[in-house]
């Protein structure tokens, strides 16, 4: 009883702070083509006092979730290398993204088993500027995702693309993982990273180097183990190194024919002279073939049955006609053993025999003595000579 009263406080106190506490609310502005990316920080979620620092050894992960769905919408990837890093909210909204999204995110404290939740309102609208026609998107072997998604590394990965491009304004389009398209984990070795691709967009063309590097001829020598064909200085080397058997060039400056809508037609074909189907059916009597069909089978087997009745039935000899053939000496001695079979029959039924000794019970094969009647005969030994 003294327990429970002392629960009760601690329960109430317990629920009035969780009913008393609010999730944060930040508004954020995806664009519609262009990658977004919000990093989620041990600090914004932790709520230290001012004068207090932030223990660098606090394990903090996250989960987030599309407000009313138990995931993320579609367009919009989760990541966190370990609980002592902070995660990432990424990816690139489509056009049937435009609108407002809410996204809810509870941060755990791995130590204190503290949750704070932060509520992220998308309000994702069109890009504002120039259109992108000119898209590349390169495979960057010597890095993780989660270590080109902070403003620094993207910023200097587009300030060393420049010198392999034509001059103008370049924009991040995209970021995904290579394990999400099919890439294998790398061993735990130093050195050996994920990958990461990295699609970019421009209003300026292409330059020859990237044109000739994206040229089936590039490919070919890729596939034959030999080095792509790259004309100009790799200026993205040493801090990104580039897979250049994997760039893939889009081109978006030119539209695309339309499909044509095709036309409905009378639904009768056009005159093909190498498909000429007759224009009537000859008439055809099946009369003869549906009698040949069922009459020759039941008169085949109404011949066999015929047949077999007359061997059964009209072919017996009769016992008469058996004896007739049967010479008198082997009749004679037939009728001879016969005959006297049933007399030894009539004998042994009528005889008066006493049994023999063996088949009474309790009877010693050695002595040929009897037990008395009187004997029960479950207390006798079956060898009378053992006690």
């Amino acid at each position: 009883m003294a327990a429970a009263l002392i629960w009760i406080p601690l329960l109430a106190g317990l629920l009035a702070g969780l009913w008393g506490t609010e999730a944060q609310q930040t508004t954020l502005h995806p664009l519609v083509g262009r990658v977004f990316v919000h990093t989620l920080d041990h600090e914004t979620f932790l709520r230290l006092p001012e004068h207090v620092a932030l223990p660098p050894t606090i394990p903090v992960t996250y989960h987030a979730h599309l407000q009313g769905h138990p995931d993320l919408p579609r367009w919009l990837r989760y990541t966190q290398r370990s609980p002592h890093h902070p995660g990432f909210l990424y990816g690139t909204p489509t056009p049937e993204d435009r609108g407002r999204q809410v996204i809810e995110v509870t941060a755990y404290n791995r130590d204190s088993f503290d949750t704070t939740q932060q509520r992220l309102v998308l309000l994702i609208g069109d890009p504002e500027g120039p259109l992108l026609p000119y898209q590349a998107e390169f495979l960057v072997r010597s890095h993780d995702v989660e270590e080109v998604l902070p403003s620094t590394p993207a910023s200097r990965f587009l300030i060393a693309l420049g010198g392999l491009w034509e001059p103008g304004e370049f924009q991040l389009l995209n970021i995904t993982s290579a394990l999400d398209r099919g890439g294998r984990v790398p061993l735990p070795i130093e050195g050996r990273k994920e990958g990461v691709y990295i699609k970019v967009g421009s209003a300026s063309p292409f330059s020859t180097c990237l044109k000739m590097v994206a040229s089936p001829d590039s490919h070919a020598r890729c596939a034959q183990d030999q080095p792509p064909l790259l004309s100009c200085y790799d200026t993205l080397a040493p801090h990104f190194r580039v897979d250049w058997c994997n760039v893939s060039l889009v081109d978006k400056s030119v539209p695309e024919p339309a499909d044509e809508v095709p036309t409905p037609g009378d639904g009768i074909l056009e005159h093909d002279p190498f498909f000429c189907p007759p224009t009537e059916a000859t008439a055809r009597d099946f009369l003869t073939s549906a009698l040949v069909t069922l009459l020759v089978p039941l008169l085949v087997a109404l011949l066999l049955t015929l047949l077999l009745a007359y061997i059964m039935c009209c072919r017996r000899e009769g016992r008469l006609k058996r004896d007739l053939a049967t010479s008198d000496i082997q009749m004679v001695h037939h009728c001879t053993i016969r005959g006297n079979t049933e007399e030894l029959r009539q004998m042994a039924a009528s005889r008066e025999v006493p049994r023999p000794l063996s088949t009474l019970p309790m009877f010693n094969v050695r002595t040929g003595e009897r037990l008395p009647p009187q004997v029960d005969s479950a207390q006798v030994p079956l060898i009378l000579d053992q006690h």
